[in-house]
């Protein structure tokens, strides 16, 4: 019979030749090749069952990081976090004279996030004139819109 003739069902299916390899058997006596130890080497956390690794674990030693004085300002409570737009995306996204704010900004997929603040920044030129509504703009950016005639309105 030719292998043309073969017909493909499920009593002669197989993986492609080299795609699987044979399971390494662990612990089925030292003549097997991977008894006793298992390939674990001797005692140890490593050794035993339900080892995971945790970064900055230090043996039950105290870890460097609690060892060490923190020093410095951390502004992390009271920092802001805005949406980033910058100025070549809107020449992209909008045409000339079109009214910019949260909502059209979200419509054309320009800031994704409807509960997080928009700042403008200055990246790009700007030739027409846009009515711009954000919570945040750079100084290059308002320059760069009120330079091309429009304007730049904050939101509280």
């Amino acid at each position: 019979m030719a292998e043309k003739d073969i017909k493909l069902e499920l009593n002669n299916l197989a993986p492609a030749p080299g795609s699987t390899k044979k399971v390494k058997r662990l612990g089925r006596g030292t003549a097997a090749g991977q008894g006793r130890t298992c390939g674990k080497g001797h005692k140890g956390a490593k050794a035993r069952a339900g080892y995971s690794y945790k970064a900055g674990f230090e043996g039950g030693q105290m870890p460097i990081q609690r060892r060490l004085p923190k020093r410095g300002f951390r502004n992390y409570p009271f920092r802001k976090i805005y949406q980033i737009v910058n100025l070549n995306r809107l020449t992209e996204v909008f045409t000339p004279g079109d009214e910019i704010n949260p909502e059209t900004l979200n419509a054309r997929g320009l800031a994704r996030k409807k509960d997080v603040p928009i700042k403008l920044l200055g990246d790009g030129d700007v030739k027409a004139k846009y009515q711009v509504s954000v919570h945040a703009v750079s100084r290059s950016a308002q320059e760069k819109v009120v330079a091309a005639g429009g304007e730049v309105h904050l939101i509280c």
